[in-house]
């Protein structure tokens, strides 16, 4: 009986990691967070920090993609759009990781919470025609509990699963926003800063 506890157990846990690995790319499909970098660009002091902004992205080690935009923006106008629209189909690439995988990982977990349940209300039923009337009550309690303790794991683990796809869509909808204003504030201040330059 207990095999089958832990193995409900295995399946659960199991889906619940696969689940925060899903959410785990929706949260960071990149290095830095475009709502600090946005921060960082507000206002005239954000105007002043544009060198040291692009500065700091250009020596982060992992921010490839963040120094590809500033790098795109840097470009012609005639070709800038194209390479902002490939950027953010990257990060879109990113941000759907695994995107169905809560999904799957609740209906597995309730499925096999069941399974198992039955299974274990099976297994703590056998024997039971050579009981006598006074013993069957408790077999049967016995049964019942473990078989209910087993689909109520099975159902932590889908409630659980939603939960975080539920959290890793707002995720995903929290960082297209903020990135879409952090590159339209970045494209405003590279814009100004190249119009100065031109004499």
């Amino acid at each position: 009986m207990i095999f089958v506890t832990l193995a409900a157990l295995v399946v659960v846990l199991t889906c619940i990691g696969a689940s925060f690995r899903r959410l785990y790319f929706a949260t960071m499909p990149t290095a830095l967070e475009p709502a600090l970098l946005l921060k960082e660009l507000t206002g005239e002091k954000g105007r002043a920090r544009y060198g040291d902004v692009c500065a700091a992205i250009a020596q982060t080690a992992d921010a490839d993609w963040e120094r590809d935009v500033v790098e795109a923006l840097s470009m012609p106008p005639s070709v800038r759009a194209a390479l902002i629209n490939e950027q953010l189909s990257e990060l879109d690439y990113r941000l759907q990781r695994w995107i169905r995988v809560p999904r799957v990982c609740a209906s597995i977990a309730s499925s096999a919470g069941f399974l198992l349940a039955a299974m274990a209300l099976r297994l703590g039923l056998d024997g039971i025609e050579i009981l006598g009337d006074a013993d069957v009550g408790d077999m049967l309690n016995r049964a019942a509990v473990n078989a209910l303790g087993i689909a109520a794991l099975g159902m932590w683990g889908t409630v659980t699963c939603i939960s975080i796809q539920m959290h890793a869509r707002r995720a995903v909808k929290s960082r297209l926003q903020a990135t879409d204003k952090w590159i339209e504030r970045l494209e405003s201040l590279t814009e100004t800063r190249q119009a100065a330059k031109d004499p």
